[in-house]
């Protein structure tokens, strides 16, 4: 299989060593605004680099990899469509509802496939928490407690075109609890907190947030987000029902400690970040797009998700700025 890689930054770089490694990826090519930056990564791997995107889509690929800066996501899975090729791309297609179903009507009449990267879908503590849920062990769920804190904001010229706390950061919340749980959430109540490093206030942002999701069979969410959290990578969930509890993401390696005497000890190693906690997830979802590319399965997280997520983060940031309950449905289209 020939595969195009778009964008070789942090992520770009991971995705890059994992596709080199793929038994079933033959020939690498690989694109980058930074020509440079794109010609060490494929040194180091042994990979081709194309002097633009335009050479790359001109390559005999059989799929491309989109993981270029957010403002570009949604024009180039318009050109991988023209081009017909199935395409992967990270999260989010764009950072609003008119720009998600632009490119998403670009694949739709190319007929191609579009493989969207919530890596959480492919973590196996949360694929455990889905069958818990969906085998009724639980019971019926009354409780969901989502938690993502990251050991230190992103660089300040980032924070402008990230579309916020919410889009950027908390939509893996969203998709999560959309996915674990089967439901639909109808309606938020989100605050934010912008008391931390002044360039959140520059960006009209928040450093740490909270929303109260309201699921279509009544269960109650609350997803809570921090770019600040010094003791390290925190990402967690717990799933609480009338007849157990669970949770994801707490290990060994989970930044938390006990004040209860004797208590668990401190972890050693802390997650220092979302590569490391989650690359086994990273590695599975593009093994994924593969099969998915060779017909050998479905699409396990079409673009039809990432809209779906966008809208809860929609109505999240409009809730934060109007101070009151908002509606899921038509969030993001009323004026």
């Amino acid at each position: 299989m020939r595969m195009g890689l778009i964008g070789t930054g942090r992520i770009g770089g991971f995705h890059a060593g994992v596709l080199a490694r793929h038994p079933e990826v033959g020939a690498l090519v690989l694109a980058d605004a930074d020509r440079g930056r794109a010609e060490a990564v494929a040194g180091a791997l042994g990979a081709r680099v194309a002097p633009d995107v335009d050479a790359l889509l001109a390559e005999e690929l059989d799929a491309v990899v989109i993981a270029s800066a957010t403002a570009a996501h949604a024009e180039l899975i318009a050109r991988a469509a023209g081009a017909g090729l199935p395409a992967f791309c990270e999260k989010p297609i764009a950072l609003d509802v008119p720009g998600t179903s632009a490119a998403l009507g670009a694949v739709a009449r190319a007929g191609t496939a579009l493989q969207i990267g919530f890596m959480r879908r492919f973590d196996a503590g949360y694929r455990a928490a889905r069958e818990a849920v969906r085998s009724g062990r639980l019971g019926r769920l009354h409780t969901v407690r989502a938690a993502t804190s990251d050991p230190e904001p992103p660089p300040a010229a980032y924070l402008p075109l990230s579309g916020g706390l919410f889009r950027d950061c908390m939509v893996h919340d969203f998709d999560i609890v959309r996915w674990v749980t089967g439901r639909e959430v109808v309606e938020v109540y989100a605050t934010g907190a912008d008391s931390g490093p002044e360039m959140f206030r520059a960006a009209g942002d928040v450093d740490t947030a909270a929303a109260l999701l309201t699921l279509d069979d009544g269960t109650l969410v609350t997803a809570t987000a921090t770019r600040c959290n010094g003791a390290g990578y925190d990402v967690r969930m717990e799933l609480a029902g009338d007849r157990d509890q669970i949770a994801v993401g707490l290990d060994d390696r989970t930044p938390l400690r006990s004040v209860e005497p004797p208590g668990p000890p401190a972890p050693a190693r802390p997650w220092p970040g979302f590569l490391e906690r989650f690359a086994p997830a990273y590695e599975a979802e593009l093994d994924a797009f593969v099969r998915l590319v060779r017909g050998e399965a479905g699409n396990p997280c079409d673009g039809r998700e990432a809209l779906a997520a966008l809208r809860i983060a929609e109505a999240c940031e409009r809730s934060r700025r109007e101070r009151r309950p908002v509606r899921v449905d038509g969030a993001a289209g009323e004026g």
